[in-house]
């Protein structure tokens, strides 16, 4: 794998249920591994710069993070692999960052995929963190649904009740990641797919024009959507406490 890959990915998210919305819009990921990382020069692990990888962002409360240090006593304390720990996440874009969900993925020595850390953020700025693997301990396959019980506050127009089903496929050439979130007489499916290419000045300097934000833009779509619910007449949850636990399954 390229030092540092750009992921220009599109991502769907669909409401299931009595009151439907849907949209989709294209958002740019980047997959490393941030102790080895070493991309074009306008991009940085831990230092300022036009698109940047901040260690605080990621692995712990947002802003608190440990990297990558993080993801792997997570998966060493649950007996997964860690050979090969890479981050799917977006990164700063002049200084500006927010990611809804960014994924830990944990590789084995022969390659394969062992484990994935899904971190999910809200927008009042609480994390949680889904720990997928198969039961048995075997590599993960395009074919293999993870599930999970929501035990985190995302959307005030979802339940915090309900199941999470992960699947992940995940090619030398693209990404794929679907999930499928059911709860009683509702829900959401949401996927992010996209080509997997080396990340280049050239590549920065497109993202930083056709999204100057970067994904803050993201943050503004959540906010519009929302109005979108609140219009529609959609119920509206009350944020509750976050989980005490960091990680669960």
């Amino acid at each position: 794998m390229t030092a540092v890959q750009r992921i220009r990915a599109e991502t769907f998210h669909g409401r299931k249920g009595p009151v439907q919305n849907a949209f989709r819009y294209s958002v740019d990921y980047i997959l490393l591994d941030p102790a080895k990382a070493k991309g074009p020069a306008l991009f940085s692990v831990n230092a300022g710069n036009l698109m940047s990888l901040q260690d605080s962002d990621h692995g712990g409360a947002p802003g608190q993070g440990r990297g990558v240090d993080w993801a792997r006593e997570i998966l060493l304390e649950h007996g997964l692999a860690a050979d090969r720990v890479l981050l799917l996440a977006q990164p700063r874009l002049l200084g500006h960052v927010f990611n809804p969900v960014s994924f830990w993925l944990s590789y084995d020595h022969r390659g394969h995929l062992r484990a994935v850390i899904a971190e999910v953020t809200n927008t009042y700025g609480d994390r949680h963190s889904y720990l997928c693997h198969r039961e048995d301990r075997a590599p993960i396959t395009r074919e293999d649904t993870i599930q999970a019980q929501k035990i985190f506050h995302v959307s005030p127009f979802q339940p915090v009740q309900g199941t999470y089903a992960f699947r992940f496929d995940l090619r030398p050439d693209r990404i794929g990641i679907w999930i499928d979130y059911t709860t009683p007489g509702g829900g959401l499916f949401t996927n992010l797919i996209g080509p997997r290419e080396a990340l280049t000045n050239r590549g920065i300097l497109a993202s930083a024009l056709r999204r100057p934000f970067g994904s803050r833009r993201v943050l503004a779509l959540i906010h519009w959507q929302a109005l979108k619910l609140w219009l529609k007449r959609a119920k509206f949850n009350n944020r509750p406490a976050p989980p005490a636990e960091d990680v669960s399954r």
